[in-house]
């Protein structure tokens, strides 16, 4: 999927309004707005000379770019006259203000307001200031028609993940901080603009494929009135904006002055119809490249994990459990869901809503032992160099403008039989090797979601802190089913009024708010506080091809009416759901502020096409008109009539 909105979220579209037309600014008057001797051709040659020996990939940092008396002016215009939407996607969670280059639409009461801002912007893509910054580059003539820029700001929580700004006509990128001046900001509050390095691979067709390491290699702070820039490069430019940490104390947030990280955020465009070097062709050129290089040298066969689908020999049809199939699956599940009753229940509700969230499912002695395993765990220092990480028992998911998490795969020797004795598995292993891959989990997984499963394929997966995510990705082909079995040990993700109710009568539970508990006799009951958002939440949303907006976008105006399936990380809780194709999915950023890791084992199984409702109207119509036949045989019954539990559907018919 390409991405609609990859920078820091989609600008507004232009003002219907005419814009006023703005004459060409003097060189004199572009130098008074810029810091004293920038222009010049020696600090020109300075910066250009830095530039060519940057890497991951070429960048420029100038310090104390505009005047310091107008950039203060513009922040105060900001503070005071200019609102801010917050926006949230799977790749970003920011505040953000109209599209910058619409000022001109605006009427002349409300531009009053805003006259440094304005200055600022026609200085920045003034001839002038454009040649210096093609010249750095070395990108060739930028357009001054098409200005493209917002005002972005980060406050505690927010974040952007990594991505490359490669979208139409972008040509050079660049960050122009507006951090309070007084108050210095500081790297260990994060916030900073970090650059990944590019591995090539050759394929064996002889083709390239980039992809963006795992890991930053450069980390550039925010600074007032620092500007940042690069040149936009498919499959080269790939950057993040560093999670804004959250303070210890409001106290420590109001010393430090909010820890508001405010920047102007804009792009350079290739020149347009009319401008001195425009092309024709160019711009369409430029969009066709952008994709190629995105699909060059096959780079998927590179991304981790790789789907490592287990096929299943349906060797009988027979659904009901014997005597060692019971104990096998006592063995790790609880024995309420083993019940006809309980299968029921779960059967009806999936087959009516296509997923279902299931609490307590894991057995008591067993979840035990994983919880104490998991948080043991978690205790464990990891290395922050993802290399380093590898060398021991977990593997890195990536490229990280995809996805970044830890995980690890079923054994490669649990199929083999072994003449040495073999070693103690993990509990986290032996879900992964005996458990979820048993015929008698995929029978019981088959009652409850009335299908037949052909494959299977899972990985335990985990979430660090401040680092890891999955960003929307969408799923073609039929229907298939997905597990998620949540294990992580630590409280505190929002879900916990859910994990406070006691599952005695209805053990198959969706999602939904537990109404709290009076914990002393006589005392009022207090409103539930809003627990602070932390990430790690499992979404999957309607895919809208047709929206202007990125395809990701909820959170923005309140409205979740595309949100079909949402779960919070949470403990002994299994999610199962039927995915449709289209559907999007995502695991939201964890933020460092969150309580500990998101821990969880995840499993696609692919399921037979089942008749539409099309074809079983038909099938009715036809049962129908047997019925009516005095011909028909009375009491004729199919091969799969007492196969197991019946459908809801069958159920209410009878």
């Amino acid at each position: 999927m390409k991405r609609k909105a990859e920078a820091q979220g989609a600008v507004q579209k232009p003002s219907k309004k005419k814009s006023k037309t703005s004459k060409p600014l003097s060189p004199e008057v572009v130098d008074a707005r810029f810091r004293k001797g920038l222009l010049d051709d020696k600090v020109l040659q300075k910066y250009t000379d830095e530039y060519a020996k940057s890497s991951p990939y070429k960048h420029a940092v100038i310090h104390d770019l505009v005047d310091d008396k107008l950039l203060r002016a513009v922040r105060n215009e900001i503070k005071e006259n200019v609102s801010f939407t917050p926006k949230e996607t799977d790749i970003y969670k920011i505040h953000q203000s109209g599209d910058l280059a619409n000022l001109d639409g605006l009427e002349d009461e409300a531009l009053s307001k805003l006259p440094s801002l304005l200055a600022l912007r026609d200085a920045m893509y003034s001839q002038q200031f454009r040649d210096y910054v093609s010249h750095i580059t070395g990108c060739g003539p930028l357009s001054g028609k098409k200005t493209d820029l917002a005002i972005n700001v980060y406050t505690p929580g927010s974040f952007l993940l990594c991505h490359d700004d490669v979208i139409g006509s972008r040509k050079v990128s660049f960050i122009l901080y507006l951090v309070d001046p007084d108050i210095p900001w500081k790297p260990e509050w994060g916030g900073a603009l970090r650059l990944f390095p590019v591995i090539d691979r050759e394929g064996k067709d002889g083709q390239t494929a980039k992809t963006p390491a795992a890991d930053v290699s450069k980390v550039i702070p925010p600074a007032w009135n620092q500007l940042s820039f690069f040149a936009v490069q498919p499959g080269e430019s790939f950057h993040d904006v560093e999670e804004v940490y959250h303070t210890e104390n409001a106290k420590q947030l109001k010393k430090q002055g909010g820890r508001v990280r405010m920047a102007i955020s804009g792009w350079f465009h290739i020149p347009q119809p009319g401008e001195d070097g425009y092309i024709k062709g160019a711009e369409e050129k430029a969009a066709a490249n952008s994709s190629l290089m995105q699909l060059q040298g096959n780079p998927d066969q590179y991304d981790t994990p790789q789907a490592q689908p287990v096929a299943i020999k349906q060797t009988d049809s027979s659904e009901e459990f014997n005597e060692d199939d019971l104990e096998f699956l006592l063995k790790y599940m609880a024995p309420t869901y083993l019940t006809p009753d309980t299968l029921e229940q779960i059967q009806e509700q999936f087959d009516e809503e296509s997923s279902i969230t299931l609490g307590d499912i894991l057995g008591k002695k067993f979840g035990a032992r994983l919880q104490e395993y998991v948080t043991a765990a978690e205790k464990e220092a990891l290395p922050e160099d993802s290399s380093e990480i590898e060398k021991g028992q977990w593997k890195v998911a990536k490229p990280p403008h995809k996805h970044r998490f830890l995980y690890q795969g079923p054994s490669k020797s649990s199929a083999k039989s072994n003449k040495k004795a073999p070693k103690e598995k993990s509990p986290l292993q032996e879900l992964l090797d005996d458990f979820l891959p048993s015929p008698q989990f995929r029978r019981w997984l088959q009652m409850a979601t009335s299908s037949t499963i052909e494959n299977h394929d899972f990985i335990a997966r985990r979430f660090r802190r401040g680092k890891d995510y999955t960003l929307a990705t969408g799923h073609e082909g039929k229907p298939r089913l997905e597990i998620n079995l949540g294990i992580t040990p630590t409280k505190g993700w929002g879900d916990e009024a859910d994990e406070e109710e006691e599952e005695t009568e209805a053990p198959a539970k969706s999602k939904g708010k537990a109404k709290g508990k009076d914990k002393k006799k006589g005392k009022e009951e207090e409103e539930p506080k809003e627990p602070e958002e932390v990430g790690g939440h499992e979404v999957y949303m309607a895919g809208d091809d047709d929206s202007a907006e990125d395809a990701a976008v909820y959170k923005s105006s309140g409205d979740d009416d595309n949100i079909l399936f949402f779960q919070a990380a949470a403990w002994n809780k299994m999610t199962i759901v039927l995915r449709d194709s289209g559907t999007l999915k995502f695991v939201k950023y964890v933020s460092r502020n969150a309580p500990g890791d998101r821990w969880d084992i995840s499993g696609t199984l692919d399921i037979e096409e089942q008749e539409d409702e099309e074809e079983e109207e038909d099938d009715d119509e036809e049962e129908k008109k047997k019925s009516e036949d005095p011909n028909a045989q009375i009491g004729e019954e199919t091969e799969e009539e007492w196969n197991g539990f019946s459908s809801s559907a069958e159920s209410e018919s009878e």
